[in-house]
């Protein structure tokens, strides 16, 4: 709570220069003094709670900016955020206590907190993401090292944030005296309304238009110059010279910084980029869902597809993933077949390899993913151009939604090729309730098949998933597939930077009476799958059986 202070008397308020100085032409006036405005109290007022507003809302930013490209980068976007939050609001805390030294120089203090923030804030992406490039590869701490940076980007711009309240509170004691509880109501009435427009703003307007990093340095800028202008032109009459002098200069650097950075972002950006990818990025786009990378297909090097920095395609043994993904769910009835996920045509094109497929609807949520396996050169070569083949639909929908929708006993077939539970945004469809949508759309005799993610990596998770299915009502038959090459990896890992990243893919074959792991006899033999190879991978992942684990629901995810 802000103390409240009697004027001092004429000729002994207390300037920079220590208790007692004599006040005089362009001396500051004290912390218990009024403030000597160039305008009315009441307009003043409202400038400083203006600048309360626009501080919220860039602080807001930072926060999410941290949250979204730490779950971007590291992975499991409920973790991140866990850090950052608890993280940032400890340290709001600790920069509330320490900002009580600075009250008596409010004004100085106040724009020397606001051009640390917004140096800090507006490149803490670009330095998250320089670490994640050039370090994520090396072993020892910096294995770490994106971890270390984002707790101590959260650490530092919370003990910034912290120490706006109290000198901001101070400040607008000192433009007009009111009760405190008058000045706390009205100070954190701006505080919270800019907040929300920053949460808004961050979502809708900065991310997509203008980019991770981009937009942080953009904020970066606003907050210095709302910040400069509010002590350099509201309370210059508070500052020494000298004071004033350093404000400028240190404001200006600022943003002369964060300028450059912004000019520089795109090259910052391609150059991080070759860092995680390799030299040969070909395709590089940012959809409304996610990061598409496409590398090589040229001069003969192989084809790699990067959803969110997370390899998903592997030219050298994409086939053997997929065909073990769909040919031993099309071993029975299968006129009708379901794929969620697949936008790259992939599974579409193990599908329409069994000639009597009459529809295969293909629900995808990022719509730019599948037109770019319609017209990329390199991509539908790979999936044989199964986008012109008019038996494939594609929905662009998200795949709970849309199973919500659809009728009972609607396919013979459902493959389900999405990302493994490890990552966040995808517990939900690993999840009770939508195995019971899956469950309730399948054929009586219908069949369904679940990428679970690698067995011998995480073999809990595999078999929580086994779990999920049968408490949906579905018995399973489970099996894994080895990875000839390095492997890529749906889930959380990335292969081009882990050499630790999984080696191999687990599978769940699913129907409402036990499933026979067996190939179509009619339809053309797979490259890599064989029954044999098919009974010894079941065998394999049987014995990392764990029994009784819980299954996961929405509202108690056990990933």
């Amino acid at each position: 709570m802000i103390e409240s202070h009697a004027p001092a008397p004429s000729g002994s308020r207390p300037s920079w220069g220590g208790p007692g100085a004599p006040a005089g032409p362009g001396a500051p006036t004290g912390p218990g003094g009024p403030a000597r405005l160039p305008v009315r109290p009441g307009t003043g007022r409202f400038l400083v709670l203006a600048g309360v507003f626009v501080c919220a809302a860039c602080g807001l930013v930072y926060e999410l900016e941290l949250v979204a490209l730490a779950s971007y980068l590291i992975g499991d976007s409920v973790t991140q955020a866990s850090v950052v939050l608890s993280v940032m609001v400890f340290a709001m805390g600790l920069g509330s206590l320490a900002a009580k030294r600075l009250r008596r120089l409010a004004a100085a203090g106040f724009g020397a907190v606001e051009a640390v923030l917004a140096l800090v804030g507006g490149s803490s992406a670009m330095a998250l993401y320089a670490v994640f490039a050039w370090t994520g590869g090396w072993g020892g701490l910096w294995a770490d090292g994106p971890r270390v940076i984002l707790v101590a980007f959260s650490l530092i711009i919370g003990v910034l944030i912290g120490a706006e309240v109290p000198l901001l509170m101070e400040l607008i004691q000192r433009v007009r005296r009111q009760d405190p509880g008058g000045a706390v109501a009205d100070l954190f009435a701006a505080d919270y309304v800019g907040a929300l427009v920053g949460g808004l703003a961050f979502p809708f307007v900065l991310l997509p238009f203008l980019g991770q990093l981009t937009g942080a340095l953009l904020t970066g800028t606003v907050n210095a110059v709302v910040g400069a202008a509010l002590v350099l032109g509201l309370f210059r009459r508070d500052l020494t010279r000298r004071a004033r002098r350093l404000l400028l200069t240190g404001n200006a650097v600022v943003l002369a910084l964060l300028a450059t950075a912004t000019v520089l972002a795109d090259d910052f950006e391609r150059a991080a980029r070759h860092a995680v990818y390799g030299g040969d990025v070909r395709v590089a786009v940012q959809t409304d869902v996610q990061e598409v990378v496409l590398t090589g297909d040229t001069d003969g090097r192989p084809l790699d597809l990067f959803l969110d920095g997370r390899l998903r395609v592997r030219d050298s043994d994409e086939r053997r993933y997929h065909e073990a993904l769909v040919h031993p769910a099309m071993s029975g009835p299968h006129a009708r077949v379901l794929i969620l996920g697949g936008g790259d045509g992939l599974a579409a094109r193990e599908v329409l390899r069994h000639p009597d497929v009459r529809r295969v609807d293909v629900v995808e949520i990022d719509p730019d993913l599948a037109r770019l396996a319609r017209h990329d050169p390199g991509l539908s070569a790979l999936n044989e151009h199964v986008y012109g083949d008019a038996r494939i639909h594609v929905v662009t929908a998200d795949a709970f939604r849309r199973l919500r929708s659809t009728s009972t006993a609607t396919y013979d077939v459902v493959i389900s090729d999405l990302p493994d539970p490890g990552i966040t945004a995808s517990t939900k469809l690993y999840s009770q309730e939508f195995y019971g949508l899956l469950r309730r759309v399948l054929a009586p005799d219908g069949r369904l098949v679940v990428h679970a993610g690698p067995v011998s990596a995480r073999p809990r998770a595999f078999w929580t998933v086994d779990a999920t299915l049968r408490a949906a009502g579905l018995r399973t038959a489970p099996y894994q597939v080895g990875a000839r090459d390095t492997g890529f990896a749906p889930g959380p890992d990335r292969t081009a930077a882990n050499p630790h990243a999984p080696r191999d893919w687990g599978f769940l074959l699913a129907a409402r009476t036990p499933p026979t792991l067996r190939l179509d006899p009619a339809a053309p033999r797979p490259h890599t799958l064989t029954p044999r190879s098919l009974t010894r991978n079941a065998h394999s992942a049987y014995r990392t059986r764990i029994p009784g684990l819980p299954p996961s629901t929405l509202v108690h995810p056990r990933y």
